[in-house]
């Protein structure tokens, strides 16, 4: 299941904080900060979809992560992998590699790190 463009947003800044109340969240948000029923409404359907939770302490919530950030990028990546690049690993590098501008030192540290993984698997 994926999270909307605002759920999203949402989600990177529960990420960040690790556990926040609604004023923390609210806090948050770059002005002009959203009405804290907007707020409340995506945090149910995130709730609802099984990405955060909340502990109640008097009438207020505590709401926290149920997915971790990683879990959550790398299921998007695996899904852009298959569904744009035929689900070629190769054919996403090759991509990315090319178009997105990179210096020699940024592919030099990508392989740096590509041949550390090699190594790594190999053990």
């Amino acid at each position: 299941m994926q999270l909307s463009k605002a759920e999203e947003q949402l989600m990177q800044y529960l990420w960040k904080l690790e556990k926040a109340f609604m004023k923390d969240l609210l806090d948050a948000f770059p002005e002009p900060k959203p009405a804290t029923t907007t707020v409340a409404t995506l945090l149910k359907r995130m709730i609802d979809k099984g990405f955060v939770n909340y502990r109640l302490y008097g009438k207020s919530r505590e709401y926290y992560p149920l997915v971790k950030k990683t879990d959550y990028f790398s299921k998007h990546v695996n899904g852009l992998i298959k569904n744009f690049f035929n689900d070629s690993a190769s054919q996403f590098a090759s991509f990315f590699t090319s178009e997105t501008n990179l210096s020699t030192t940024e592919l030099e540290e990508l392989k740096e790190i590509v041949d550390k993984q090699i190594q790594k698997q190999k053990q």
